[in-house]
Protein backbone atom coordinates (compact mmCIF):
# COMPACT_ATOMS: atom_id res chain seq x y z
CA UNK A 1 0.00 0.00 0.00
CA UNK A 2 2.83 2.30 0.87
CA UNK A 3 4.50 1.57 -2.47
CA UNK A 4 1.35 2.48 -4.42
CA UNK A 5 1.11 5.84 -2.67
CA UNK A 6 4.71 6.58 -3.54
CA UNK A 7 4.14 5.81 -7.21
CA UNK A 8 1.03 7.98 -7.29
CA UNK A 9 2.90 10.82 -5.65
CA UNK A 10 5.69 10.49 -8.17
CA UNK A 11 3.27 10.61 -11.09
CA UNK A 12 1.53 13.61 -9.56
CA UNK A 13 4.86 15.37 -9.21
CA UNK A 14 5.79 14.64 -12.82
CA UNK A 15 2.45 16.05 -13.98
CA UNK A 16 3.01 19.22 -11.97
CA UNK A 17 6.48 19.67 -13.42
CA UNK A 18 5.14 19.10 -16.95
CA UNK A 19 2.34 21.61 -16.52
CA UNK A 20 4.78 24.14 -15.14
CA UNK A 21 7.07 23.48 -18.09
CA UNK A 22 4.23 24.24 -20.49
CA UNK A 23 3.62 27.63 -18.86
CA UNK A 24 4.32 30.44 -21.36
CA UNK A 25 5.92 33.69 -20.10
CA UNK A 26 3.87 36.86 -20.50
CA UNK A 27 4.94 39.38 -23.14
CA UNK A 28 4.40 43.08 -23.80
CA UNK A 29 2.39 43.55 -26.99
CA UNK A 30 2.19 46.64 -29.18
CA UNK A 31 -0.64 47.18 -31.64
CA UNK A 32 0.30 48.86 -34.91
CA UNK A 33 -1.25 52.15 -35.99
CA UNK A 34 -2.54 51.77 -39.55
CA UNK A 35 -4.00 55.26 -39.88
CA UNK A 36 -2.62 57.76 -42.40
CA UNK A 37 -2.80 61.57 -42.12
CA UNK A 38 -6.02 62.77 -43.67
CA UNK A 39 -4.79 65.75 -45.65
CA UNK A 40 -2.98 66.61 -48.85
CA UNK A 41 -3.46 69.52 -51.16
CA UNK A 42 -6.98 68.38 -52.07
CA UNK A 43 -8.74 65.80 -49.92
CA UNK A 44 -11.48 65.12 -52.47
CA UNK A 45 -9.11 64.24 -55.34
CA UNK A 46 -9.29 60.48 -55.78
CA UNK A 47 -7.18 60.45 -58.96
CA UNK A 48 -3.63 59.26 -58.43
CA UNK A 49 -0.74 59.73 -60.83
CA UNK A 50 0.86 56.55 -59.44
CA UNK A 51 -1.71 54.49 -61.38
CA UNK A 52 -0.22 55.68 -64.68
CA UNK A 53 2.19 53.25 -66.31
CA UNK A 54 5.75 54.58 -66.33
CA UNK A 55 5.96 54.28 -70.12
CA UNK A 56 3.05 56.71 -70.38
CA UNK A 57 4.25 59.01 -67.60
CA UNK A 58 7.80 59.30 -69.02
CA UNK A 59 6.89 59.96 -72.62
CA UNK A 60 10.44 59.90 -73.98
CA UNK A 61 11.56 56.97 -76.19
CA UNK A 62 15.22 57.30 -75.16
CA UNK A 63 14.38 57.26 -71.46
CA UNK A 64 11.95 54.36 -71.94
CA UNK A 65 14.68 52.36 -73.66
CA UNK A 66 17.08 52.96 -70.76
CA UNK A 67 14.49 51.89 -68.18
CA UNK A 68 13.58 48.77 -70.17
CA UNK A 69 17.25 47.81 -70.32
CA UNK A 70 17.71 48.42 -66.58
CA UNK A 71 14.73 46.26 -65.65
CA UNK A 72 16.44 43.36 -67.43
CA UNK A 73 20.15 43.94 -66.75
CA UNK A 74 20.39 45.81 -63.45
CA UNK A 75 22.55 43.66 -61.16
CA UNK A 76 20.94 44.81 -57.93
CA UNK A 77 17.50 43.95 -59.26
CA UNK A 78 18.68 40.54 -60.44
CA UNK A 79 20.18 39.88 -57.00
CA UNK A 80 16.79 40.70 -55.50
CA UNK A 81 15.14 38.22 -57.88
CA UNK A 82 17.47 35.48 -56.67
CA UNK A 83 16.62 36.34 -53.07
CA UNK A 84 12.95 35.93 -53.99
CA UNK A 85 13.72 32.46 -55.32
CA UNK A 86 15.52 31.63 -52.06
CA UNK A 87 12.52 32.68 -49.95
CA UNK A 88 10.25 30.71 -52.28
CA UNK A 89 12.35 27.62 -51.63
CA UNK A 90 12.07 28.31 -47.91
CA UNK A 91 8.28 28.09 -48.24
CA UNK A 92 8.71 24.69 -49.88
CA UNK A 93 10.97 23.54 -47.05
CA UNK A 94 8.55 24.71 -44.36
CA UNK A 95 5.65 23.01 -46.12
CA UNK A 96 7.56 19.73 -46.13
CA UNK A 97 8.14 19.84 -42.39
CA UNK A 98 4.52 19.13 -41.45
CA UNK A 99 4.03 16.44 -44.06
CA UNK A 100 4.93 12.76 -43.38
CA UNK A 101 8.44 11.57 -44.19
CA UNK A 102 8.96 8.20 -45.92
CA UNK A 103 12.54 7.05 -46.37
CA UNK A 104 14.15 3.93 -47.77
CA UNK A 105 16.98 2.28 -45.93
CA UNK A 106 19.28 -0.54 -46.92
CA UNK A 107 22.44 -1.78 -45.27
CA UNK A 108 24.95 -4.57 -44.97
CA UNK A 109 27.42 -5.15 -42.17
CA UNK A 110 29.94 -7.78 -41.06
CA UNK A 111 31.73 -7.91 -37.75
CA UNK A 112 34.48 -9.93 -36.15
CA UNK A 113 34.62 -10.08 -32.37
CA UNK A 114 37.71 -10.59 -30.28
CA UNK A 115 38.56 -14.23 -29.55
CA UNK A 116 38.42 -13.85 -25.79
CA UNK A 117 34.94 -12.29 -25.66
CA UNK A 118 31.58 -14.02 -25.36
CA UNK A 119 30.78 -13.21 -28.99
CA UNK A 120 34.24 -14.31 -30.06
CA UNK A 121 33.87 -17.56 -28.13
CA UNK A 122 30.57 -18.24 -29.90
CA UNK A 123 32.12 -17.58 -33.30
CA UNK A 124 34.96 -20.00 -32.60
CA UNK A 125 32.43 -22.59 -31.48
CA UNK A 126 30.49 -22.15 -34.73
CA UNK A 127 33.64 -22.65 -36.76
CA UNK A 128 34.34 -25.90 -34.91
CA UNK A 129 30.72 -27.06 -35.26
CA UNK A 130 29.28 -25.51 -38.45
CA UNK A 131 26.04 -27.43 -38.11
CA UNK A 132 25.09 -25.55 -34.94
CA UNK A 133 24.57 -22.15 -36.55
CA UNK A 134 24.78 -19.90 -39.62
CA UNK A 135 27.70 -19.89 -41.97
CA UNK A 136 27.84 -16.08 -42.11
CA UNK A 137 28.06 -13.63 -39.22
CA UNK A 138 26.60 -10.37 -40.52
CA UNK A 139 23.58 -8.06 -40.65
CA UNK A 140 21.67 -7.32 -43.84
CA UNK A 141 18.53 -5.24 -44.02
CA UNK A 142 16.26 -3.28 -46.35
CA UNK A 143 13.05 -1.46 -45.60
CA UNK A 144 10.96 1.69 -45.51
CA UNK A 145 10.70 4.03 -42.54
CA UNK A 146 7.90 6.46 -41.84
CA UNK A 147 7.92 9.46 -39.48
CA UNK A 148 5.41 12.23 -38.93
CA UNK A 149 5.30 15.04 -36.38
CA UNK A 150 1.69 15.78 -35.49
CA UNK A 151 1.23 19.55 -35.71
CA UNK A 152 -1.10 19.76 -32.72
CA UNK A 153 -0.20 23.37 -31.86
CA UNK A 154 0.03 24.50 -35.55
CA UNK A 155 3.68 25.35 -35.05
CA UNK A 156 4.73 23.93 -38.41
CA UNK A 157 1.75 25.38 -40.28
CA UNK A 158 2.42 28.83 -38.79
CA UNK A 159 6.08 28.55 -39.75
CA UNK A 160 5.02 27.79 -43.32
CA UNK A 161 2.59 30.76 -43.35
CA UNK A 162 5.33 33.01 -41.98
CA UNK A 163 7.70 31.86 -44.72
CA UNK A 164 4.99 32.56 -47.32
CA UNK A 165 4.49 36.10 -46.00
CA UNK A 166 8.25 36.69 -46.06
CA UNK A 167 8.30 35.46 -49.65
CA UNK A 168 5.55 37.92 -50.57
CA UNK A 169 7.40 40.70 -48.74
CA UNK A 170 10.51 40.09 -50.86
CA UNK A 171 8.34 40.51 -53.96
CA UNK A 172 7.17 43.87 -52.61
CA UNK A 173 10.78 44.73 -51.84
CA UNK A 174 11.62 43.99 -55.47
CA UNK A 175 8.72 46.21 -56.59
CA UNK A 176 10.00 49.04 -54.41
CA UNK A 177 13.45 48.57 -55.94
CA UNK A 178 11.92 48.81 -59.41
CA UNK A 179 10.28 52.12 -58.42
CA UNK A 180 13.59 53.45 -57.12
CA UNK A 181 15.53 52.33 -60.20
CA UNK A 182 13.03 53.97 -62.56
CA UNK A 183 13.16 57.20 -60.58
CA UNK A 184 16.95 57.15 -60.33
CA UNK A 185 17.40 56.61 -64.06
CA UNK A 186 14.86 59.34 -64.88
CA UNK A 187 16.54 61.78 -62.48
CA UNK A 188 19.98 61.04 -63.95
CA UNK A 189 18.64 61.25 -67.51
CA UNK A 190 17.17 64.72 -67.00
CA UNK A 191 20.26 65.78 -65.08
CA UNK A 192 22.25 64.81 -68.17
CA UNK A 193 20.01 66.97 -70.35
CA UNK A 194 20.37 69.84 -67.87
CA UNK A 195 24.16 69.55 -68.18
CA UNK A 196 23.82 69.64 -71.98
CA UNK A 197 21.80 72.84 -71.66
CA UNK A 198 24.38 74.29 -69.30
CA UNK A 199 27.08 73.53 -71.83
CA UNK A 200 25.04 75.27 -74.52
CA UNK A 201 24.60 78.34 -72.30
CA UNK A 202 28.33 78.43 -71.58
CA UNK A 203 29.11 78.26 -75.30
CA UNK A 204 26.77 81.17 -75.97
CA UNK A 205 28.26 83.21 -73.15
CA UNK A 206 31.82 82.45 -74.23
CA UNK A 207 30.95 83.84 -77.66
CA UNK A 208 29.31 86.89 -76.06
CA UNK A 209 32.18 87.51 -73.66
CA UNK A 210 34.73 87.03 -76.42
CA UNK A 211 33.02 89.78 -78.44
CA UNK A 212 33.08 92.03 -75.39
CA UNK A 213 36.75 91.21 -74.86
CA UNK A 214 37.61 92.16 -78.47
CA UNK A 215 35.62 95.38 -78.07
CA UNK A 216 37.45 96.42 -74.90
CA UNK A 217 40.80 95.76 -76.60
CA UNK A 218 39.79 98.20 -79.32
CA UNK A 219 38.77 100.68 -76.64
CA UNK A 220 42.16 100.26 -75.02
CA UNK A 221 43.94 100.89 -78.33
CA UNK A 222 41.89 104.05 -78.58
CA UNK A 223 43.09 105.00 -75.07
CA UNK A 224 39.54 105.00 -73.76
CA UNK A 225 40.18 102.29 -71.14
CA UNK A 226 43.22 100.95 -69.33
CA UNK A 227 44.92 97.55 -69.47
CA UNK A 228 43.07 96.73 -66.25
CA UNK A 229 39.79 96.63 -68.14
CA UNK A 230 41.28 94.32 -70.78
CA UNK A 231 42.61 91.99 -68.08
CA UNK A 232 39.25 91.89 -66.27
CA UNK A 233 37.37 90.97 -69.47
CA UNK A 234 39.96 88.32 -70.38
CA UNK A 235 39.81 86.84 -66.85
CA UNK A 236 36.03 86.61 -67.05
CA UNK A 237 36.28 84.86 -70.42
CA UNK A 238 38.82 82.35 -69.10
CA UNK A 239 36.68 81.66 -66.02
CA UNK A 240 33.69 80.83 -68.20
CA UNK A 241 35.81 78.57 -70.42
CA UNK A 242 37.05 76.80 -67.30
CA UNK A 243 33.47 75.99 -66.29
CA UNK A 244 33.18 73.90 -69.46
CA UNK A 245 35.63 71.32 -68.13
CA UNK A 246 33.68 70.95 -64.90
CA UNK A 247 30.46 70.44 -66.86
CA UNK A 248 32.15 67.93 -69.17
CA UNK A 249 33.30 65.86 -66.20
CA UNK A 250 29.80 65.90 -64.71
CA UNK A 251 28.39 64.74 -68.05
CA UNK A 252 30.78 61.76 -68.10
CA UNK A 253 29.97 60.82 -64.49
CA UNK A 254 26.22 61.11 -65.06
CA UNK A 255 26.40 59.00 -68.22
CA UNK A 256 28.37 56.33 -66.36
CA UNK A 257 25.84 56.38 -63.51
CA UNK A 258 23.10 55.59 -66.03
CA UNK A 259 25.32 52.95 -67.65
CA UNK A 260 25.81 51.31 -64.24
CA UNK A 261 22.06 51.29 -63.53
CA UNK A 262 21.36 49.69 -66.92
CA UNK A 263 24.00 47.01 -66.31
CA UNK A 264 25.99 47.84 -69.42
CA UNK A 265 29.54 48.96 -70.14
CA UNK A 266 30.36 52.56 -71.02
CA UNK A 267 28.56 53.92 -74.03
CA UNK A 268 26.96 57.14 -75.22
CA UNK A 269 23.53 57.93 -73.77
CA UNK A 270 21.07 59.05 -76.45
CA UNK A 271 18.92 62.00 -75.40
CA UNK A 272 16.91 64.87 -76.83
CA UNK A 273 17.90 68.09 -75.04
CA UNK A 274 14.90 69.99 -76.38
CA UNK A 275 12.56 67.92 -74.18
CA UNK A 276 14.25 69.44 -71.14
CA UNK A 277 12.35 72.68 -71.73
CA UNK A 278 8.99 70.93 -71.22
CA UNK A 279 7.51 69.34 -68.11
CA UNK A 280 6.82 65.62 -67.73
CA UNK A 281 3.18 66.05 -66.75
CA UNK A 282 0.87 69.04 -67.04
CA UNK A 283 -1.01 68.17 -63.85
CA UNK A 284 -0.17 66.01 -60.85
CA UNK A 285 -2.93 64.25 -58.90
CA UNK A 286 -1.82 62.92 -55.53
CA UNK A 287 -5.07 61.14 -54.67
CA UNK A 288 -5.99 60.31 -51.08
CA UNK A 289 -3.40 59.62 -48.36
CA UNK A 290 -5.03 56.26 -47.63
CA UNK A 291 -4.12 55.12 -51.15
CA UNK A 292 -0.48 55.02 -50.07
CA UNK A 293 -1.21 51.80 -48.16
CA UNK A 294 -2.02 50.00 -51.41
CA UNK A 295 0.27 51.88 -53.83
CA UNK A 296 3.57 51.98 -51.95
CA UNK A 297 5.44 48.63 -52.16
CA UNK A 298 7.57 49.47 -49.11
CA UNK A 299 4.47 49.89 -46.95
CA UNK A 300 3.04 46.59 -48.15
CA UNK A 301 6.42 44.96 -47.57
CA UNK A 302 6.50 46.26 -43.99
CA UNK A 303 2.92 45.07 -43.44
CA UNK A 304 3.75 41.55 -44.66
CA UNK A 305 6.89 41.44 -42.51
CA UNK A 306 4.78 42.45 -39.51
CA UNK A 307 2.27 39.66 -40.20
CA UNK A 308 5.15 37.18 -40.51
CA UNK A 309 6.66 38.41 -37.23
CA UNK A 310 3.35 37.80 -35.44
CA UNK A 311 3.30 34.22 -36.69
CA UNK A 312 6.91 33.75 -35.62
CA UNK A 313 5.83 34.58 -32.07
CA UNK A 314 3.22 31.81 -32.26
CA UNK A 315 5.85 29.40 -33.57
CA UNK A 316 8.21 30.27 -30.72
CA UNK A 317 5.34 29.96 -28.23
CA UNK A 318 4.54 26.43 -29.40
CA UNK A 319 8.03 25.31 -28.35
CA UNK A 320 6.85 25.41 -24.72
CA UNK A 321 4.27 22.70 -25.46
CA UNK A 322 5.00 18.99 -25.94
CA UNK A 323 5.44 17.69 -29.46
CA UNK A 324 3.86 14.47 -30.71
CA UNK A 325 5.28 12.24 -33.39
CA UNK A 326 4.62 8.85 -34.99
CA UNK A 327 7.35 6.52 -36.20
CA UNK A 328 6.94 3.27 -38.12
CA UNK A 329 9.00 0.96 -40.22
CA UNK A 330 8.72 -2.24 -42.21
CA UNK A 331 11.37 -4.27 -43.97
CA UNK A 332 13.55 -7.35 -44.03
CA UNK A 333 16.55 -8.21 -41.87
CA UNK A 334 18.71 -11.37 -41.77
CA UNK A 335 22.23 -12.55 -41.06
CA UNK A 336 22.40 -14.08 -44.52
CA UNK A 337 21.55 -11.94 -47.59
CA UNK A 338 19.88 -14.96 -49.20
CA UNK A 339 17.29 -14.98 -46.40
CA UNK A 340 16.15 -11.37 -47.03
CA UNK A 341 13.47 -12.49 -49.46
CA UNK A 342 11.91 -14.95 -46.99
CA UNK A 343 8.70 -14.04 -45.13
CA UNK A 344 10.35 -15.04 -41.85
CA UNK A 345 12.78 -12.09 -42.23
CA UNK A 346 10.02 -9.46 -42.14
CA UNK A 347 10.27 -6.93 -39.31
CA UNK A 348 8.11 -3.96 -38.43
CA UNK A 349 7.67 -1.38 -35.70
CA UNK A 350 5.22 1.30 -34.72
CA UNK A 351 5.85 3.86 -32.02
CA UNK A 352 4.43 7.12 -30.73
CA UNK A 353 6.55 9.74 -28.98
CA UNK A 354 5.84 12.73 -26.79
CA UNK A 355 8.66 15.20 -26.10
CA UNK A 356 8.38 18.37 -24.07
CA UNK A 357 10.61 20.70 -22.05
CA UNK A 358 10.85 20.28 -18.26
CA UNK A 359 13.75 22.29 -16.88
CA UNK A 360 16.35 24.69 -18.30
CA UNK A 361 14.12 26.41 -20.84
CA UNK A 362 16.47 29.37 -21.30
CA UNK A 363 17.00 28.73 -25.01
CA UNK A 364 13.25 28.45 -25.63
CA UNK A 365 12.55 31.60 -23.62
CA UNK A 366 15.29 33.52 -25.43
CA UNK A 367 13.86 32.50 -28.80
CA UNK A 368 10.38 33.50 -27.64
CA UNK A 369 11.51 36.89 -26.35
CA UNK A 370 13.49 37.56 -29.54
CA UNK A 371 10.46 36.73 -31.68
CA UNK A 372 8.36 39.16 -29.69
CA UNK A 373 11.03 41.87 -29.90
CA UNK A 374 11.17 41.29 -33.65
CA UNK A 375 7.39 41.71 -33.80
CA UNK A 376 7.53 45.04 -31.95
CA UNK A 377 10.37 46.14 -34.22
CA UNK A 378 8.22 45.25 -37.23
CA UNK A 379 5.39 47.39 -35.80
CA UNK A 380 7.67 50.41 -35.55
CA UNK A 381 9.05 49.75 -39.03
CA UNK A 382 5.52 49.56 -40.44
CA UNK A 383 4.46 52.81 -38.78
CA UNK A 384 7.68 54.49 -39.89
CA UNK A 385 7.12 53.44 -43.50
CA UNK A 386 3.65 55.04 -43.47
CA UNK A 387 4.97 58.24 -41.91
CA UNK A 388 7.92 58.37 -44.29
CA UNK A 389 5.68 57.88 -47.34
CA UNK A 390 3.31 60.66 -46.23
CA UNK A 391 6.15 63.11 -45.57
CA UNK A 392 7.74 62.33 -48.94
CA UNK A 393 4.48 63.10 -50.74
CA UNK A 394 3.87 66.33 -48.80
CA UNK A 395 7.43 67.49 -49.43
CA UNK A 396 7.30 66.76 -53.16
CA UNK A 397 3.89 68.42 -53.58
CA UNK A 398 5.29 71.53 -51.94
CA UNK A 399 8.43 71.23 -54.06
CA UNK A 400 6.33 71.10 -57.23
CA UNK A 401 4.52 74.30 -56.34
CA UNK A 402 7.59 76.21 -55.24
CA UNK A 403 9.82 75.18 -58.15
CA UNK A 404 7.07 76.14 -60.58
CA UNK A 405 6.80 79.63 -59.07
CA UNK A 406 10.57 79.91 -58.80
CA UNK A 407 11.02 79.01 -62.48
CA UNK A 408 8.52 81.64 -63.55
CA UNK A 409 10.22 84.32 -61.46
CA UNK A 410 13.73 83.38 -62.56
CA UNK A 411 12.65 83.37 -66.22
CA UNK A 412 11.62 87.02 -65.92
CA UNK A 413 14.97 87.79 -64.29
CA UNK A 414 16.85 86.13 -67.16
CA UNK A 415 14.87 88.13 -69.74
CA UNK A 416 15.66 91.38 -67.95
CA UNK A 417 19.37 90.60 -67.65
CA UNK A 418 19.57 89.57 -71.32
CA UNK A 419 18.21 92.98 -72.21
CA UNK A 420 20.65 94.60 -69.79
CA UNK A 421 23.61 93.05 -71.60
CA UNK A 422 22.72 94.87 -74.83
CA UNK A 423 22.02 98.07 -72.94
CA UNK A 424 25.31 97.95 -71.03
CA UNK A 425 27.28 97.30 -74.24
CA UNK A 426 25.64 100.28 -75.97
CA UNK A 427 26.27 102.52 -72.97
CA UNK A 428 29.89 101.39 -72.82
CA UNK A 429 30.45 102.24 -76.49
CA UNK A 430 29.02 105.70 -75.91
CA UNK A 431 31.14 106.13 -72.76
CA UNK A 432 28.05 106.43 -70.58
CA UNK A 433 28.90 103.28 -68.57
CA UNK A 434 32.21 101.90 -67.37
CA UNK A 435 33.53 98.39 -68.01
CA UNK A 436 32.69 97.26 -64.44
CA UNK A 437 28.98 97.61 -65.21
CA UNK A 438 29.40 95.57 -68.40
CA UNK A 439 31.28 92.82 -66.55
CA UNK A 440 28.76 92.70 -63.72
CA UNK A 441 25.82 92.55 -66.11
CA UNK A 442 27.34 89.70 -68.12
CA UNK A 443 28.21 87.72 -65.00
CA UNK A 444 24.77 88.23 -63.49
CA UNK A 445 23.14 87.14 -66.73
CA UNK A 446 25.28 83.98 -66.88
CA UNK A 447 24.56 83.13 -63.25
CA UNK A 448 20.83 83.65 -63.73
CA UNK A 449 20.79 81.36 -66.79
CA UNK A 450 22.62 78.64 -64.87
CA UNK A 451 20.22 79.02 -61.95
CA UNK A 452 17.24 78.86 -64.34
CA UNK A 453 18.46 75.51 -65.70
CA UNK A 454 19.02 74.22 -62.16
CA UNK A 455 15.51 75.29 -61.13
CA UNK A 456 14.06 73.62 -64.22
CA UNK A 457 15.91 70.42 -63.30
CA UNK A 458 14.50 70.62 -59.76
CA UNK A 459 11.00 71.08 -61.20
CA UNK A 460 11.35 67.99 -63.41
CA UNK A 461 12.89 65.95 -60.60
CA UNK A 462 10.01 66.98 -58.34
CA UNK A 463 7.62 65.48 -60.91
CA UNK A 464 9.72 62.30 -60.95
CA UNK A 465 9.95 62.11 -57.17
CA UNK A 466 6.23 62.69 -56.58
CA UNK A 467 5.53 59.79 -58.96
CA UNK A 468 7.95 57.66 -56.94
CA UNK A 469 6.60 58.90 -53.57
CA UNK A 470 3.04 57.98 -54.53
CA UNK A 471 4.16 54.46 -55.42
CA UNK A 472 4.23 54.65 -59.21
CA UNK A 473 6.38 52.69 -61.61
CA UNK A 474 6.47 49.19 -60.17
CA UNK A 475 3.21 48.04 -61.81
Amino acid sequence: MRKKITVKSLLYLVCLIWLNACKVPALINKQENKSTPSFYKNESDTNNVAKINWKVYFNDPNLASLIDTALVNNQELNIALQEIEMTKNEVMARKGEYQPFLNFRGGAAADRSGKYTWNGFSEEDLKANPDKGPKYVGDFLSGAYFSWELDVWKKLHNAKKSATLKYLSTIEGKNFMVTNIIAEIANSYYELMALDNLMSVLQQNIKLQNNAYELVKLEKDAAKVSQLAVNRFEAQLLNTKNLKYEIQQKIIETENRIVFLTGRFTQKIARNGDLFKTTISDSISAGLPSQLLSNRPDIRQAELELAAAKLDVQVAKANFYPSFSLNAGIGFQAYNPLYLIRPESILYNLAGEVVGPLVNKNAIKASYYNANAQQIKAVYNYEQSILNAHIEVVNQLSNLENTKNSFETKSKEVDILNQSISISNDLFRSARADYIEVLSTQQEALDSKIELIEIKLKQIQAEINIYKALGGGWN
